[in-house]
């Protein structure tokens, strides 16, 4: 073999290595490069108690609960399941019944999750695509059921 030849082998050995390497990392967290998951998807899924996640849907009409502080609890439902949210600290200006949300935080089994984080829409039309996509195959959200504008904001 010549020097050429070997140093070719060596680069295609090295590639090989690589790609072998990012294919069992990439196997290894198929299910953590998730960027939330619905209720129903936690409820089908089994989700072990204790697991560190993203929870996304509708804040249930009618199940906020304020409690001493900044406690509050509320649920997230996607029409077929509910998985009850509880969080301590502020929640965002935008967050209301009925509005997409995405918590993160631990479940903690049955249907209980202890959030550290809620992200709410930003404005009146926008929902994330994912949780637009999870709730069209619930069949539960349609693209024209925004709520109407309020009146727009003043510089």
């Amino acid at each position: 073999m010549t020097r050429k030849q070997k140093r070719l082998a060596m680069l295609a050995a090295g590639g090989l290595v690589l790609a072998i390497a990012a294919a069992l990392v990439l196997v290894a967290m198929r299910d953590t490069i998730v960027f939330f998951y619905g209720p129903t998807e936690i409820a089908e899924k089994g989700i072990a108690p204790g697991t560190r996640m993203r929870l996304g849907g509708l804040v249930e009409k009618g199940s906020v609960q304020k409690g001493p502080g900044q406690r509050v609890v509320f649920s997230v439902t996607d029409s077929k399941s509910t998985v009850k949210v509880s969080y301590e600290g502020l929640l965002p200006d935008l967050f209301r019944e009925g509005q997409g949300v995405v918590t993160e935080g631990v479940f903690e089994g049955g249907s209980s999750f202890r959030a550290d984080s809620v992200l709410a829409k930003h404005d009146e039309t926008y929902m994330p695509r994912e949780v637009a996509d999870t709730l069209k195959k619930q069949g539960h959200w349609q693209p024209g059921e925004a709520p109407a504008p309020s009146a727009p904001a003043k510089r």
